[in-house]
């Protein structure tokens, strides 16, 4: 019995972190089909010097990061909670890393009232 519990552990581990790389790797394809919806001819290249949240970019970031900046692309305009109910994370940590994404100069942060909304700026791209 020992011997079969051993390897039914060995077994869930592995199973695990299959299923963490495939985690990883969806949401990489999420970020490259989100860039094509957004009109992006496929013969032109995926980074954009230009662009404050290019595929390179976006890659480039660390997970919970991009999660964040990912969510706030589909949203559009969205707030800490509104972020938070689709990453399913915390309202006070997704605050945190739409500050950070603020701060590193991908997004922008707009208070109406009580409420601060965080959104992607793209006149942006057309000031440099």
């Amino acid at each position: 019995m020992k011997k079969r519990d051993f390897s039914t552990k060995k077994s869930l581990i592995i199973l695990e972190k299959i299923r963490e790389n495939l985690e990883k790797l969806n949401q990489k394809i999420e970020v490259m089909i989100e860039l094509q919806k957004h009109g992006k001819p496929s013969n032109e290249p995926l980074a954009d010097a230009t662009a404050p949240l290019d595929v390179m970019t976006l890659l480039s970031m660390p997970d919970h990061l991009r999660k964040t900046a990912i969510t706030v692309c589909r949203l559009g305009r969205a707030t800490a909670e509104e972020v938070a109910q689709q990453t399913k994370r915390a309202r006070a940590v997704e605050s945190g890393y739409l500050n950070q994404l603020v701060l590193m100069g991908y997004l922008k942060k707009e208070r109406q009232g009580r409420k601060a909304y965080f959104y992607v700026d793209k006149d942006d791209n057309n000031k440099e």
